[in-house]
């Protein structure tokens, strides 16, 4: 078990202390980031006392510590998983051979695009989210909002340390940079669509978070089979705190259908105006707004057939998910069998890899809508809540402008067009729910839209005062 010393300016267990240089380069980047936080950080929440979860170890059986502080003074860090000796490469040309403690020359600039793409997307989630906490349903969701900030501020500090610590002046620049875009900035954008997108309601921050954030997840196992040994051990430590996001959405989803239904239940009937009427989020309206987000994150994965995911993977650079439950781990004979619009081809398996990704992605999606579904059939409904199709809306790969429907069957254009607003969520929808948003801060009282948390944090009560606002 790894400690964490807080008493130094930098809490971290990999002694940044013992190197003068990195230390003094981070030292200068953490004002910035400091700025950062207050600018584009949660919006007016800086003086308010938040019960947050800290990492004091990175032992699996304890690595945190509850207590109130403000998050301004939240004890960002740089906390690697223990180190694994005798760790070898699980895959790739390379697979057997002892794993790397520093970047080989030639994998240099591909790595650190690797790093900066993930570290991208830290803080631009904190963007998306930075004036959600204005309208929280309760206290209790405004206290997990901002657990959910604090990590994803110390997620860019992991990437960041990899980029001072390995990556000389480039990967110094490429931090500054980080701090340089922001989320839907018409001139500096961050790299990736999804991380572009408005958030201005919660029922988009709970599909965020169990989408978006579980991409997250996957991307993040990844890059923990990677022969980078610090790049494999910042991964593995990132999805303790990761867990803790997809919560969130899941538990988030899973209250606002309870909620729908008490409502259907009251009225007799599901008729969806009724329902909006009575102040809650009819299931028709939720699952436009899964299918928005289920499809923004599907482009996460790449195109489905990628000269980079195969590199990437002989190379040693980043394998799949729970790589040892594979049988081949070099994958230089096999193919795979791949719908196109153009009919079925088959594909080398080692460029079909961000698919493979992709389809137990979905699978772990499904998890959740089948819980859903059995809350609903419970209630004698015969709506099912489902995944769109991975071919629905996507931007990239060769499905990239396809017009098809949430089925994944290829129609008209023009009909594409017009049934859109039937999908996902159309202006009239994005507004009624908005006007949902009605923050509640009274402790253990819920907003109408969303039934109470089935248990407390930390073995406090729902009611308890998680957040004290000043």
């Amino acid at each position: 078990m790894s400690s964490i010393n807080y008493s130094e300016k930098i809490p971290n267990n990999v002694d940044i202390g013992g190197d003068r240089t990195l230390q003094r380069a981070l030292e200068h980047w953490q004002p910035r980031f400091l700025q950062w936080w207050q600018e584009m950080g949660p919006s007016d929440f800086a003086s308010a006392d938040v019960y947050l979860r800290t990492a004091i170890s990175v032992d699996a059986q304890g690595w945190a510590h509850y207590g109130a502080t403000k998050m301004p003074d939240y004890r960002w860090g740089i906390f690697l998983a223990d180190q694994q000796p005798e760790r070898k490469i699980g895959f790739g040309d390379a697979m057997g051979q002892p794993v790397w403690q520093q970047v080989p020359g030639e994998y240099r600039s591909t790595l650190r695009r690797l790093i900066v793409t993930q570290g991208d997307t830290e803080p631009a989630s904190v963007e998306q989210q930075r004036l959600l906490g204005h309208t929280c349903p309760s206290m209790y969701d405004l206290r997990n909002l901002f657990q959910i900030n604090v990590e994803e501020g110390r997620h860019l500090w992991a990437m960041v340390y990899l980029l001072h610590a390995y990556f000389g002046r480039d990967g110094r620049e490429e931090a500054e940079e980080l701090l340089a875009r922001h989320s839907g900035d018409a001139d500096k954008p961050r790299i990736l669509t999804t991380f572009n997108e408005p958030m201005s309601d919660w029922l988009s921050l709970f599909c965020f978070t169990y989408f978006t954030d579980r991409d997250g997840k996957y991307q993040l196992k990844s890059f923990a089979e990677s022969a980078f040994d610090p790049l494999s051990r910042t991964c593995r430590f990132m999805l303790t705190e990761e867990a803790h996001h997809m919560f969130v959405g899941e538990t988030g989803i899973s209250r606002v259908v309870k909620r729908t239904l008490e409502v259907m239940k009251e009225l007799g009937g599901d008729d969806p105006a009724r329902v909006r009427a009575r102040g809650a989020v009819d299931l028709q309206t939720l699952q436009k707004y899964l299918n928005f987000w289920c499809s923004s994150s599907l482009d996460l994965f790449g195109s489905e057939i990628s000269s980079n995911s195969a590199a990437n993977f002989a190379s040693g650079l980043k394998g799949r998910p729970d790589e040892t439950q594979y049988e081949d781990h070099v994958l230089r004979d096999k193919t795979l069998s791949l719908v196109t619009p153009e009919g079925k081809q088959e594909v080398p398996m080692l460029n079909a890899l961000n698919e493979v990704m992709r389809e137990s992605y979905l699978k772990d999606c499904e998890i959740g809508l089948k819980r859903w579904n059995r809350m609903i059939e419970r209630a004698g409904h015969g709506l099912r809540l489902t995944l769109p199709s991975s071919r629905f809306r996507r931007s990239i790969g060769p499905w990239a402008g396809v017009p098809v429907d949430t089925s994944g069957t290829m129609i008209a254009k023009e009909e594409f067009e017009k049934r859109l607003p039937e999908w996902i969520p159309s202006a009239p929808d994005k507004a009624f729910v908005q006007s949902l948003m009605q923050r509640v801060i009274e402790p253990g009282k819920m907003a109408s839209w969303i039934a109470p948390p089935e248990r407390g944090i930390n073995n406090h009560p729902v009611e308890y005062e998680y957040v004290h606002l000043h």
